[in-house]
């Protein structure tokens, strides 16, 4: 069989091209492993398995994985920091030849080379007969350090020499698209991890200016860890940093699940908002409230489970408000943060310190308890101090005193 030169050009600067444009448009690099696989198999060769393996800035994940399966799905896996396949890593081809400075290897699995490896091994049983690994290497400055793209074949004879020049052809594309889609997924992940998904989206939305924002209406949710300056005089920095961490855990957990949205971590204390529907205020209401419950009753198991091991029992105070705020970017012109301000924010905060003056784990101010129209005890109206009115204060009907 005569193999036209020119043919194989064209079809090589073919799928550079479609590479290319993957990368500007794909969200996933499962998307480009899968893509390009499918479109060599169209072209004779033998590929059984592949995957892109990247590390991952996100602070659950070590790294990620894209794993292709001929006929089957392309598997997205993210292996999270202390788990067993992070610890994994250290046995793997990739992690061999980056301990080796090289950048390419190869393992015949049909004559048993690389068998010592766990996943080659199992490759090897189901019928793999040839292992080949890539790697590509990202910009210095860039914590994301590069990829390792992996072929596996079933076919007696493995990867052709010619398949494999091909491959080195289409690598640098396949590096530079899996570069733009990991960076832009980066962006967005830990954006997000710091300011929370709702206003990260506005963020990358282009609401960048200081000053960009605007009132909204919003159900607030202020918690604050009981007596904790206490406890810094008590425990090493270490053990308040883990201290904090529990906690706020579980009230990033309760308030995610109502679809509530931490804005600030302060100090020992939490802001978030439930922005309200103009339509139904009282769904944000009813959403604030079901956190605020929840989390206190998570926060009692927590206290009950690390008074057991002689840890400190760490009470949570929790104010629940609704009213008008400013939802946008304040601060100075090179260094912002895009957060609600306003009245209401400030009346939250106000109302937080009556809460051990009044013995009451969770206070509720007028509007949230008319809104939310739950049975509610008057507990009296109080001076907030730098508020001209003074707030009327409920607790839910039937609460400890």
């Amino acid at each position: 069989m005569v193999v036209d030169p020119h043919a194989e050009v064209s079809k090589i600067k073919d799928h550079i091209q479609w590479v290319i444009e993957q990368g500007i448009t794909s969200e996933h690099i499962g998307d480009l492993v899968a893509g390009l696989c499918e479109r060599l198999i169209a072209d004779g060769f033998p590929i059984w398995r592949a995957s892109i393996r990247m590390p991952s800035l996100h602070p659950m994940y070590r790294g990620i994985a894209a794993n292709f399966v001929r006929g089957g799905e392309t598997v997205l896996e993210n292996a999270e920091h202390g788990s067993e396949t992070e610890r994994n890593f250290v046995k793997t081809p990739i992690f061999y030849l980056l301990n080796r400075g090289e950048k390419t290897g190869r393992w015949n699995l049909a004559k048993g080379e690389g068998l010592h490896y766990g996943e080659l091994y199992e490759f090897a049983l189901a019928g793999g007969t040839d292992h080949v690994v890539n790697l590509f290497e990202f910009p210095k400055e860039v914590a994301l350090r590069g990829l390792g793209f992996s072929l596996t074949s079933d076919s007696p004879g493995g990867f052709s020499d010619d398949q494999l020049a091909i491959i080195d052809e289409l690598f640098p594309a396949l590096g530079l698209a899996a570069y733009r889609v990991a960076v832009s997924k980066t962006a967005t992940d830990i954006l997000a991890v710091y300011t929370g998904a709702r206003t990260s989206a506005r963020i990358l939305a282009g609401e960048t200016r200081r000053g960009m924002g605007g009132s909204i209406d919003a159900a607030i949710l202020l918690a604050d860890l009981r007596n904790f300056t206490a406890l810094t005089e008590a425990y090493q920095p270490g053990e308040i940093v883990g201290f904090l961490n529990e906690h706020f855990e579980l009230i990033d957990r309760h308030v995610e699940e109502n679809s509530g949205e931490i804005l600030k971590f302060m100090g020992d204390s939490v802001l978030a908002i439930f922005p309200t529907d103009a339509e139904d205020p009282q769904r944000a209401c009813k959403a604030a409230l079901a956190s605020a419950q929840n989390l206190l009753r998570a926060n009692e198991e927590l206290n009950r489970e690390r008074t057991l091991n002689g840890g400190p029992d760490i009470g949570i105070d929790v104010v629940l408000h609704l009213g008008e705020v400013f939802y946008g970017n304040v601060g100075a012109q090179g260094r912002l943060d895009f957060t609600v301000i306003g009245r209401a924010v400030n009346e939250a905060s106000r109302l937080e310190k009556l809460c051990g003056t009044l013995e009451q784990p969770l206070l509720l101010s007028e509007s949230f308890a008319a809104t939310c129209a739950v049975p509610c005890d008057y507990l009296g109206a109080f001076e907030l101090r730098g508020v001209s009115k003074r707030a009327d204060v409920y607790r839910l009907a039937g609460a400890a005193s």
